[in-house]
């Protein structure tokens, strides 16, 4: 039986939408430079990489061929572009090694981007019909996590608490040095606005960090914050994911193909799930995929040894974490996206390569990677850490 195995990950820092390292960088460049480094770091011939399937939102065309070139991967490599909103990365990586275990690859790249700074936030037509059948389907994801925290109780104090805890735990994982193995650096050209004059210049620039994060934040400044949609709502800047940009790769093998090359793997893919449920709370997803991916492997929540949900609201993964029986200390161990940001298809694979640098720091088996899926999805994979 083929099993597919992770035997390199890298990415960029996250940097703020708009203002940060990568406001003149492109999706495509982004993650060219996270799939050449992940195939270094894999020692295999770039020529041998068969495809790379890659996560992207918030962009148009197929990034996931441009970005291969621009890797310097051959054109033998292939390339195919997957979205599924904020699953899309995790998705890639689902694609990839389904491809090694079902189809006969041995070595395929899964990865994510987003440039939301391009992008703007949104987007897209609206389909009358679907508007008729399900008129929640085009809310905006800020309000269905005021939603969720409406529905189920989930205070803004709640929130607030969780949100500081985000911060504190990235910024200790920072200032530990836990993100260095991940991140590779990329010197970019960045636009700088002058706040007087409204004048662009450019500057040299390297992103070699996490940028996103406020280190200084505190419980009194979360509750000083207005909700964006108006006082008598939940989510603000300080509960919430924030907008960034950055991409992150992971390469795949056949474990047979691994141990043949004597490489030593961080862990594997066993599977994932997905999961529908109502668009006006599509950030409780996950309370649907995790139960459905746990029981096709006889696993509980307990038997899990860590766990990355991807923060887009305080509001849905403090339920998402409550309702499943998710004890907090294997939960978002070093922060999650409200401290670190959120390129939306980035995310899946960027926790994928945290949970098993993370997992292999602390010796571990089993980690699952989760998420909310704007339309009302949720989507989990499993993986066993090596």
């Amino acid at each position: 039986m083929r099993q597919a195995v992770i035997v390199s990950y890298a990415r960029t820092g996250l940097a703020k939408a708009a203002r940060g390292g990568f406001n003149d960088t492109s999706n495509m460049t982004m993650l060219g430079h996270a799939i050449e480094h992940a195939v270094k770091r894999s020692k295999v011939d770039p020529a041998e990489v068969e495809d790379v399937v890659a996560g992207c939102v918030a962009a148009s065309g197929n990034v996931a061929r441009a970005a291969a070139l621009l890797a310097g991967l051959p054109v033998t490599t292939a390339g195919s572009t997957v979205n599924r909103a904020c699953s899309s990365g995790l998705n890639a990586i689902a694609n990839a090694a389904r491809y090694i275990t079902e189809d006969g690859a041995d070595i395929v790249v899964g990865c994510g981007v987003d440039s939301i700074t391009f992008q703007g936030g949104g987007g897209g037509g609206k389909e009358p019909r679907l508007t008729e059948m399900y008129p929640d389907f085009w809310m905006p994801m800020i309000d269905t996590a005021d939603v969720v925290a409406a529905r189920y109780k989930i205070s803004r104090e709640y929130q607030d608490e969780y949100s500081l805890e985000s911060q504190r735990r990235m910024a200790a994982a920072q200032q530990a040095g836990k993100f260095k193995d991940e991140i590779i650096p990329v010197k970019t050209k960045m636009k700088k606005v002058n706040k007087e004059t409204k004048e662009e210049t450019i500057v040299d620039y390297t992103v070699d960090r996490d940028e996103c994060n406020r280190p200084d934040t505190t419980l009194e400044g979360l509750s000083k914050l207005a909700p964006v949609k108006g006082p008598d709502k939940f989510i603000t800047a300080g509960n919430a994911s924030q907008l960034s940009d950055g991409a992150a790769a992971v390469v795949l093998m056949e474990a047979k193909e691994a141990e043949r090359r004597g490489l030593q793997p961080l862990g594997a893919f066993k599977s994932w799930a997905i999961a529908g449920c109502e668009p006006d709370e599509m950030g409780i997803g996950p309370v649907f995929a995790v139960p459905r991916l746990l029981a096709r492997h006889n696993l509980k929540v307990d038997d899990i040894d860590l766990w990355e949900l991807n923060e887009a609201f305080a509001s849905q993964c403090l339920y998402c974490r409550d309702t499943l029986g998710i004890d907090p200390e294997k939960y978002n161990v070093n922060g999650g996206s409200i401290a670190i940001g959120h390129p939306f298809g980035m995310t899946g694979a960027r926790l994928t390569g945290h949970a098993l640098l993370e997992g292999k720091r602390r010796g571990v088996k089993n980690a699952v990677v989760s998420m909310c899926i704007g339309g009302g999805m949720g989507a989990a994979g499993l993986f066993e850490i090596y």
